[in-house]
């Protein structure tokens, strides 16, 4: 009975395990991993395979035209205020040890030929200051550079070297850009010989950006890193519409923020570099602003176009052709007048002498005149020294104080024969270091009525009541503008 028993139970296991063999070696045989279907490659468009080569054959045609540029220039050390001190000087050898006095300094950039005989268009802050300049060339060829021109207040220099029938990169219309187009930056990022990178343009006429004077900049959100500077920002027909210019960003690195400045600034002030050797642009004579919500309020503006005029300079074009303060510039030449920015530019880039037809707005009525530009002169520098104010007086404005302008402190502040009160402290966080009323600033009218002295400016202040939105006219070290600030 036992071994029957065995018996069947050995079969049943052998049947067990025959199954179980069989089961897995099917599965492996009819499994669909173990079939090997043939690589079937992807439908790509022909569009997407046009716009491909398309890209390749852009780079191709302009990379020629980029050029390395480094640069070397000598830094100097400040001298210490200690340095004169007998005591100190007994330790001058110990304290001066491994740190020298001069040093060199050295940096990467970008440019890009426009000139078949060697002129190339870079940033003035890439070749600035230079002592050694050497441009290295797609071919690998070193030539040594040297500086035509520049021009810090848009930051574009020209740069030659000795080099004959070279590849050049044509010039784009930048006026013609529209946002969301592609666009390619070529350059020298960290020192990666031509790079390139793309994107679009993500907005035309930046301005108040606080990298140069004059500023119009392309925003693009192709990568543009450190050594980028100088390179070109060419569109999908490979024609340069603009100058990589700079970045916006927290870590020093690319952040989809990139500035470029516009071709055609670039090529108008190149053109005067090599034609003049100087920078020639047009004055109005006007100290202007943009219109906050608050100024259209207190002027009695339906909305904030145009740029309000905070001064007029004496013997001006403006002057002359009847504007003054308080007019808001509607038009300039037939063109609306869109920001302080794109008027400073059309103004600077109108010719010496030409006749333009300004449109303005004057307590609620539209006026015409002509004036005619003159050149602009050139503008002097002085930083205030510090003030010692006495007989500081308080006043109904939270966080500011004020005093009588005497002579001795417009003198100290670069200021003629004028008349007000200079504010002398602004408590950080009160409504005066909001409106952005700094130490220096003189106050020469509240809501349109003129502010002689402290006299007037308490009789003034006396009527206002906490909340009420306050008109300032300010001088700021000869710069004539309008603030708002709200009374405590």
């Amino acid at each position: 009975m036992k071994k029957k028993f065995f018996a069947g139970v050995s079969i049943l296991l052998v049947g067990f395990l025959l199954g179980g063999i069989s089961y897995y070696l099917i599965g492996k045989v009819l499994s669909p991993s173990s079939v090997r279907t043939p690589f079937i490659p992807p439908r790509v468009p022909s569009q997407i395979i046009e716009s491909s080569k398309a890209f390749s054959e852009i780079v191709h045609s302009v990379s020629p035209a980029v050029v390395n540029i480094s640069s070397t220039k000598v830094v100097q050390r400040e001298p210490s205020p200690f340095t004169e001190d007998p005591f100190f000087d007994l330790f001058r050898s110990f304290r001066d040890f491994g740190i020298p006095k001069k040093w060199k300094e050295q940096s990467l950039g970008s440019g890009v030929i426009v000139s078949s005989d060697g002129y190339i268009v870079t940033n003035n802050h890439v070749v600035e200051k230079s002592e050694d300049i050497r441009v290295i060339l797609y071919d690998k060829r070193s030539f040594r550079g040297k500086v035509v021109g520049a021009d810090p207040k848009t930051d574009i220099a020209v740069v030659k070297i000795s080099a004959d029938g070279l590849p050049t990169a044509p010039w784009g219309d930048s006026d013609k850009l529209q946002v969301g187009e592609f666009v390619l930056a070529i350059g020298n990022p960290y020192g990666l010989s031509h790079t390139v990178t793309m994107g679009i343009i993500s907005a035309v006429g930046r301005a108040n950006v606080g990298i140069a004077d004059y500023e119009d900049f392309i925003q693009t959100d192709a990568a543009i890193n450190p050594g980028n500077s100088g390179g070109p920002l060419v569109n999908i027909r490979g024609e340069l519409v603009g100058i990589n210019t700079a970045i916006f960003s927290r870590s020093g690195g690319y952040q989809g923020i990139g500035f470029a400045v516009p071709s055609n600034m670039a090529r108008l002030v190149m053109d005067q570099l090599m034609k003049q050797g100087k920078i020639v642009r047009g004055w109005l004579g006007v100290t202007i602003q943009d219109i906050t919500p608050d100024l259209a309020q207190k002027f009695g503006l339906r909305d904030s176009k145009g740029a309000l005029v905070g001064d007029v300079s004496k013997g001006s074009p403006a002057e002359k052709s009847g504007v003054m303060r308080g007019d808001v510039l509607l038009e300039f030449d037939g063109k609306e007048v869109t920001s302080v920015g794109s008027l400073r530019n059309i103004v600077a880039k109108s010719k010496v002498g030409s006749r333009v037809k300004l449109k303005i707005l004057r307590n609620g009525k539209t006026l015409e005149v002509t004036a005619v530009i003159a050149e602009l002169p050139k503008e002097e520098s002085g930083a205030p020294s510090e003030l010692a104010p006495e007989d500081i007086q308080k006043n109904a404005f939270s966080g500011i104080s004020v005093m009588d302008l005497t002579r001795d402190i417009a003198r100290q502040l670069g200021l003629g024969n004028e008349k007000g009160v200079v504010v002398v402290r602004v408590e950080a966080g009160s409504t005066a270091d909001d409106a952005g009323l700094k130490k220096g600033d003189v106050i020469q009218e509240i809501d349109r009525k003129k502010v002689t002295g402290i006299s007037d400016f308490n009789t003034i202040t006396l009527s206002i009541h906490p909340g009420d939105t306050t008109l300032l006219f300010i001088d700021r070290g000869g710069r004539k503008f309008y603030v708002t600030i709200k009374g405590s």
